[in-house]
């Protein structure tokens, strides 16, 4: 990939991650707990997909992104393991809110979400 071709995807990337964030804040507002979580944990992948095109990496499995997270950047200590376990956090709990049944609404779930997802876009950025 040419350099411009990389900066013009990283671009697209982390204003997908913003307007994400923002469309999880509208749903908190609204007290929408299963789209804000799915909102918030989709801006931090976002995010994490930028990172990972950094380094010309890339799978199509959520799970295959986070472990090319902590490998590439939390195992070298380029991130801190406080955000390789925020974003399995929230990968969790969007696939507990998105797929499971009869899952507990807990109303500070997304609120903790959103708030792990705002810094981990912004640390990412």
């Amino acid at each position: 990939m040419k350099p411009e071709q990389l900066e013009e995807l990283l671009r697209y990337r982390i204003q997908q991650a913003h307007e994400t964030l923002e469309e999880a804040q509208i749903l908190l507002d609204a007290s929408a707990v299963r789209g804000t979580v799915n909102r918030a944990y989709y801006a931090m992948f976002y995010a994490l997909l930028a990172l990972l095109a950094t380094k010309q990496l890339g799978t199509s499995r959520h799970s295959g992104a986070l472990s090319l997270f902590d490998r590439e950047f939390v195992k070298p200590g380029l991130f801190p393991p406080e955000f390789s376990r925020s974003l399995h956090w929230a990968f969790e709990r969007r696939q507990a809110h998105d797929y499971g049944e009869m899952i507990p609404l807990d109303r500070e779930v997304p609120q903790e979400t959103l708030d792990a997802a705002v810094e981990f876009v912004a640390a990412i950025e």
